[in-house]
């Protein structure tokens, strides 16, 4: 029962860290590449090395914010409940 208290959290985080990750990838990518516009996979005046690279650093700061919220918010529900949200065992690896 108390998994599923945490299911309503878990979807607002997860909006939150969306919009997050895209504010910070969107950051990134005027700082790195020194435009705004980010380049479509389907935009053909866009080289591969270009569109490749935006979605390679999209893909890892989404889920590193993604990451990083789970962790947080799996972390104070279980301070809270004494339940951790999710499967338990040894890890592997």
């Amino acid at each position: 029962m108390m998994k599923l208290l945490y299911k309503p959290f878990a979807i607002i985080a997860g909006a939150v860290a969306g919009r997050a990750a895209a504010a910070i990838f969107e950051r990134l990518w005027a700082l790195l590449a020194k435009q705004t516009e980010i380049p479509q996979a389907m935009e053909q005046s866009r080289g591969w090395m270009e569109v490749v690279a935006a979605a390679m650093l999209r893909g890892a700061v989404f889920g590193g914010v993604k990451a990083v919220a789970d962790r947080a918010l799996a972390t104070a529900y279980f301070r809270r409940t004494g339940v951790w949200p999710a499967k338990t065992g040894e890890p592997q690896g």
